[in-house]
């Protein structure tokens, strides 16, 4: 089966070709260059030097977010696009879990954490418990966004002394918190590759599992409500009682 992947939530974001589980192809994108400008014209190149077409493409999988509304939204259409146009299921596979997934196998720890950057210093977050090891992963604290020292101190309490593993930018970026927050549970910092890949071999164990469906059934993960609609309860809130 072949797969084409996407990762749009953030601003570098990565695109992959995969045939099963085995990667033809999988690139990073410049952070300067916005999606809407890489798209489709990056995924196009990307199957030529893989040597397939898009009518070989039996699946699609894309990053549903967590991540910048914007990005998300021009991976998300451009995904539907291109399975609507062949006629293609898709998989929506969560960001924080390609996260997680990234994490080697021989970390050995009960807890892996994935953690991006949310600006306005706060982080979009999730913490999985590892049943078997980091492969086999089950979701105990779901997709939220807050500040770093909100989510350390929930965790420290759902993980009671044992070591996480923190994954993503976000971890990068509060390394020195994280650091100061958990000495005593030995957490450990983690940069994480481009997500393309592992969000295409995600999506062929939820095809496996049923979990494709049709283009337009794809919906974003949002944790944050949008800036556009903060701003217009702000500005409702901001007029004067006529009642």
């Amino acid at each position: 089966m072949v797969i084409l992947a996407l990762d749009t939530t953030a601003p570098a974001g990565s695109l992959a070709v995969l045939r099963g589980a085995e990667v033809l192809v999988e690139r990073g994108q410049p952070a300067g260059v916005p999606h809407g400008r890489r798209l489709p014209g990056e995924i196009l190149s990307a199957l030529d030097a893989a040597g397939v077409h898009l009518p070989d493409v039996e699946l699609y999988a894309v990053a549903s977010g967590p991540g910048a509304f914007t990005g998300l939204r021009i991976g998300i259409a451009t995904i539907q696009g291109l399975a609507f146009a062949h006629d293609r299921p898709v998989v929506a596979v969560s960001a924080l879990e390609a996260l997680v997934h990234t994490v080697p196998a021989g970390a050995n720890t009960r807890y892996v954490a994935a953690w991006m950057d949310a600006a306005r210093r706060e982080v979009f977050s999730a913490l999985y418990e590892a049943a078997s090891g980091p492969q086999a992963l089950r979701l105990i604290d779901p997709p939220s966004v807050d500040a770093p020292g909100a989510t350390l101190a929930r965790w420290r309490g759902i993980a009671g002394g044992e070591p996480i593993v923190f994954v993503g930018d976000g971890a990068l970026r509060y390394a020195a918190q994280i650091e100061t927050a958990m000495r005593d549970t030995a957490a450990i910092v983690a940069p994480a590759p481009p997500l393309a890949a592992v969000i295409g071999r995600l999506g062929l164990a939820g095809a496996a599992a049923g979990e494709a469906g049709p283009p337009h059934a794809v919906r974003p993960l949002y944790v944050r409500r949008p800036d556009a609609e903060l701003a217009r309860e702000r500005r409702a809130e901001e007029l004067p009682d006529r009642g």
